[in-house]
């Protein structure tokens, strides 16, 4: 008997198991946001896993149903690839384990190969497909003015998530009301449920906004992230530690996020893959961060390469000799962020 798994891009919507239709759609019909289910086929490989609603991961094997939605991704150090790309005989990839659906064209070989799947239908009610856009945060006033956090990264696995849940973790301590938020990037709970268990309140993202990833027309995602950005603005936060999954420069609507969130951002950390790409970044984007970390930060070496590149300041942040300087540098920030807002006075231990 066939398992049916749904992907963590689901987790909005009310499905469950006897509450929609399953329908072949003409491709003329399909669209990105649209949910879908495929059937597991191929060769099983450590890629056979599918994130589910709660953000397990969990084994799939040929012959059971995953839900997911179609999307884009294009990632620069794993794989690049469209929902358009899905030919006609239906054979789709799972492109991250949330149940991003499309095929790859475009894939590092260091990777296994991916989660293949057949197009079984679009999940409809009532004769219309159900997409994720029906389950997004609406809003009819766009308002931000909460002091931000950004975390943005020279690439994919640049170290923007294990920064988020540090700053997380130490904002907490400090007694203050964090909202964790990842704005742009390709479909996966774990990284920002992670913000949850390491200090952050509430936490929210793109999928909440109604998109599998943030690959698609700038006017698209500014419609859909203000809602989402109104929603975080009325929970009235002390600050919102965001992170902006790849780099501004992929086509992640990076700028885009950045301009949303505008002179609310009181601190940029900036996770680099090495010295050189922090140059990299600032001559492409003209963004000068408050802070370096992640590979680039690794070593005193690299942290005084940066300095003698940038001049900016780097902290490795997972060496645990390093935390009082990083707790130094947010609770800095924190005094400054106060002393130009209404921010609650921080708790120093």
């Amino acid at each position: 008997m066939s398992t049916r798994v749904y992907g963590s891009v689901a987790r909005i919507a009310d499905f469950g198991n006897s509450n929609f239709d399953l329908v072949e759609l003409d491709r003329s019909e399909w669209a990105t946001g649209d949910y879908v289910q495929g059937e597991v086929v191929g060769r099983w490989t450590p890629l056979y896993r599918i994130e589910d609603r709660s953000g397990l991961l969990v084994k799939v094997e040929a012959g059971d149903w995953v839900v997911g939605a179609l999307g884009d991704r294009a990632a620069t150090l794993e794989g690049v690839g469209g929902w358009a790309d899905i030919k006609e005989d239906g054979i789709m990839h799972a492109l991250t384990s949330a149940g991003l659906m499309a095929v790859f064209t475009s894939k590092s070989t260091l990777l296994p190969d991916p989660l293949e799947l057949k197009y079984q239908g679009h999940l409809c009610r009532d004769g219309r497909k159900v997409r994720m856009s029906d389950f997004a945060m609406r809003s009819d006033t766009h308002e931000y003015d909460v002091p931000t956090v950004l975390l943005f990264g020279t690439s994919m696995s640049a170290g923007k998530t294990t920064a988020g849940r540090r700053v997380c973790k130490e904002l907490d301590r400090a007694g203050l009301f964090v909202i964790g938020a990842k704005l742009t990037g390709a479909a996966r709970y774990r990284g920002i449920l992670s913000f949850l268990k390491t200090g952050a309140r509430e936490i929210y993202d793109f999928v909440d906004a109604g998109l599998p990833s943030t690959v698609v027309p700038e006017a698209v995602f500014r419609a859909s992230i203000r809602p989402l950005l109104n929603h975080i603005n009325d929970r009235r936060p002390d600050l919102v530690v965001v992170e902006a999954g790849a780099s501004p420069l992929e086509p992640y609507n990076g700028e885009a996020v950045m301009d949303e969130l505008g002179d609310n951002i009181v601190c940029a950390i900036l996770c680099a893959s090495d010295p050189y790409a922090v140059v990299g970044v600032q001559k492409a984007f003209g963004l000068t961060p408050d802070l370096v970390t992640g590979p680039a930060a690794q070593t005193s070496a690299a942290v005084a390469l940066v300095k003698k590149l940038t001049g900016l300041r780097a902290i490795n942040i997972i060496d645990p000799a390093q935390k009082l300087a990083f707790r130094g540098f947010l609770l800095d920030m924190l005094e400054s962020a106060r002393q130009r807002s209404d921010l609650a006075t921080v708790n120093r231990p």
